[in-house]
């Protein structure tokens, strides 16, 4: 399969109710009275993984009159569908890397019009409207929370934790009945608590940060010590790093060469090719506009394209957020936003289009899957990347299944995914503050999910290229981010701290294992299975006994916000059509303006990670002509490679290093949870096998 080429700049609308399965729309027939009946005699049958244990207080039982949920469903013919994968997967296969075009996907594995015209029978016995989604392994359901308690053999309560935080979820497992309950892999919109959150990191300027901007004392060393970390203040201005306007952090020059990008033509920095980002904000055009130009001249003109889903961020009628949930309008998450598509530019400058995919933040999930799904539907985007994220308590098994199941499509059609793997360490519920309340040590979803490449985070710590744009790389010196080992507890800011304070207060690059799925197969090579690694099914719940864990992150890059990334973002004004509040202001709008450029920070974050690697791979399709499909298959193999492992990685050891651990998993020789499989050589990845 080619690339997809020629895409024009224009906006894209797309609803949730775009579409509804040929089944699903004969089963709207089905009568009221068939379905009464059939509920009348159901049989229940609990949905495995539908709950966790709530450490919070209950504080009443939800009463709303409108609420929406989404029954997930197993794919039609599931061995096909793992048959498929395996082939398209393995070198030497018939089918190898014979990726389907778009549409196949669902009319090869969607459930079944018996499966549909079933469940949908159901849910209307019971009261409920079920409405159109763009996936037909998704049937949402409305109606009032008595009739989804009744429905699903529930109670949904809400709770407030330790921490103060409100959210809702179901009380016990949910069920469904046991003649469709082979069918169903579990309920989504049971809870709210499936609150994505942006996985960038700013930094702030030490006591010495009152330099004139543009001078060469403008660089801020790096701490060696824990008081001149300590120092840092709580607002800005963010410079003091790198060859950015205001000393604001690496420019592209700086970033390619010293990951010695290939000087191949325009073919090696994305041409012809389509890199995409998940966003959950608005963001202003004219922001990107500058940050190119400044770095790329001004000819240059970004491509960017967006694609708005279920209205996008800036919809005026908030009518299409789902019925009960909460969504979020406007420019919150703008730094993100931003940030992502200038790390896109930053990688692969001549790419064919930035595809901006857009949609408003909300509290179950179900805007977060029609994004995924139209980016799937669509199958324009060779690589996409995700810096949203949430921890695998707060996203439940339901949503991490709904999501895996868009995921395979993208794999199936050879589309790579990449996902920040977090900002605190081993510890990533410590920001969501929910669930995390009885599970401190977990990974982050989508970046767990065995479809996905999760990408983690490292330090160049005491190299500073200053206004060098051609530094090579600074062998020894890169670490894995925890800046001297604060995160771990081992050096507390506080005498009292156990590390996990510090993780969330400075960040360290994330990494652990997933609770839900299994080690997958492409996950081998030295050091994946370790003293750390654990066996399901007591640890992942979707692992036979025995059965490895899914490890991350699989792959790393600089991450540390104190030797970050120039990011350009002014803000905006704009008032939210809902209430006002944090989670609708504009986030750079706040930012104390950096002394000589305003606008101008310098950022970090896995959340820079997973667009440079979406990027990487979007300049290796165009270089090599055709898309490289789920990224771990190649990464693992190389990695397992000797010959190709040297010349296509850098092995982060901690030998010799303060910073040599995230928290709570060691950094190794070869493969370990705080690192993954290294950091990138992006000539030997670009334009190698």
């Amino acid at each position: 399969m080619t690339l997809r080429r020629g895409i024009r700049l224009f906006v894209i609308v797309v609803t949730a109710a775009g579409s509804l399965s040929a089944a699903a729309t004969a089963a709207t027939a089905a009568t009221a009275a068939g379905g009464a009946a059939a509920s009348a005699t159901k049989s229940m049958a609990k949905i495995p993984g539908s709950f966790l244990p709530i450490s919070a207080t209950k504080t009443s039982e939800l009463s709303v009159s409108k609420m929406s949920v989404e029954v997930v469903l197993r794919p039609g013919n599931e061995a096909g569908l793992n048959s498929l994968l395996k082939a398209l997967y393995t070198r030497g296969s018939a089918g190898y890397h014979h990726w389907l075009a778009k549409g196949q996907f669902d009319s090869r594995f969607a459930p079944s019009r018996a499966t549909v015209r079933a469940a949908t029978a159901y849910l209307r016995g019971e009261g409920l409207r079920v409405q159109r989604t763009l996936t037909p392994f998704l049937l949402r359901a409305v109606g009032s929370s008595a009739q989804i308690d009744t429905a699903f053999a529930t109670t949904i309560d809400n709770y407030r934790n330790a921490r103060g935080v409100k959210f809702y979820a179901n009380a016990t497992a949910a069920s469904v009945p046991a003649r469709i309950a082979p069918s169903v892999l579990g309920v989504v919109g049971l809870t709210d608590t499936v609150r994505l959150h942006p996985t960038y990191q700013l930094t702030r300027s030490g006591p010495t940060g009152h330099h004139t901007s543009g001078e060469p004392s403008c660089e801020i060393p790096y701490p060696t010590t824990l008081a001149q970390l300590q120092a840092i203040p709580p607002d800005g201005p963010y410079n003091g790093y790198g060859g950015g306007p205001g000393c604001s952090g690496l420019t592209p020059s700086q970033t390619n060469s010293i990951y010695n990008a290939p000087n191949a033509g325009p073919s090696a920095k994305g041409a012809g090719a389509n890199v995409a980002v998940f966003e959950l904000s608005a963001y202003n055009h004219s922001d990107i506009t500058t940050w190119a130009q400044t770095f790329y001249g001004s000819h240059y003109n970004p491509r960017l394209v967006d694609i708005n889903v279920d209205g996008g961020p800036l919809a005026p009628n908030t009518s299409q957020c789902p019925s009960g949930d909460t969504c979020f309008y406007g420019y919150g998450g703008d730094i993100e936003v931003e940030a992502d598509i200038e790390q896109d530019l930053t990688i692969a400058p001549d790419t064919n289009a930035v595809l901006v995919y857009n949609a408003p933040n909300d509290e179950t999930g179900q805007t977060e899957l029609d994004e995924y799904a139209t980016i799937a539907n669509q199958d324009i985007a060779d690589s996409v990347s995700s810096s949203w994220a949430i921890c695998e308590p707060d996203a439940g098994l339901a949503y991490a299944q709904a999501e895996n199941l868009i995921f395979e499509q993208m794999a199936a059609q050879g589309e790579s995914m990449f996902s920040s793997a977090g900002d605190t360490g081993a510890f990533e519920c410590i920001r969501d503050g929910t669930f995390s309340d009885y599970a401190p040590i977990e990974a982050l979803d989508p970046a767990s999910q065995p479809w996905v490449t999760s990408t983690g985070g490292t330090s160049f710590e005491s190299f500073d290229p200053g206004d060098n744009p051609n530094p090579s790389y600074p062998y020894g010196t890169e670490a894995v981010w925890n800046t001297l080992d604060v995160c771990s507890g081992n050096n507390s800011s506080t005498a009292s701290s156990t590390g996990i304070i510090d993780c969330g207060a400075y960040g360290a690059g994330g990494g652990g294992h997933s609770i839900f799925w299994p080690m997958p197969n492409y996950q081998k090579g030295p050091g994946v299975i370790n003293p750390y690694t654990v066996y399901g099914s007591s640890n992942c719940a979707l692992a036979t006994a025995g059965q490895a864990c899914r490890e991350e992150p699989d792959i790393s890059a600089n991450a540390d916000p104190l030797t970050g990334y120039a990011e350009y973002c002014t803000g905006s004004s704009y008032v939210s059509p809902n209430p006002y509040g944090d989670d609708y202001t504009s986030a750079c709008a706040g930012l104390t303006p950096t002394p000589g450029a305003p606008g101008w920070f310098h950022i970090g974050g896995t959340s820079l990670s997973a667009p440079l690697f979406a990027a990487l791979f979007s300049d290796r399709d165009a270089y090599q002509g055709y898309r490289s499909g789920n990224a771990n298959y190649l990464l693992y193999a190389l990695y397992d490679n000797p010959f190709t492992n040297a010349i296509d990685f850098h092995d982060i050891t901690g030998i010799n290093q303060v910073s040599n651990n995230n928290g709570y998993y060691p950094v190794t020789l070869g493969y370990d949870e705080a690192t993954g499989i290294g950091t990138p050589n992006f000539t030997g990845l670009i334009t190698g096998p």
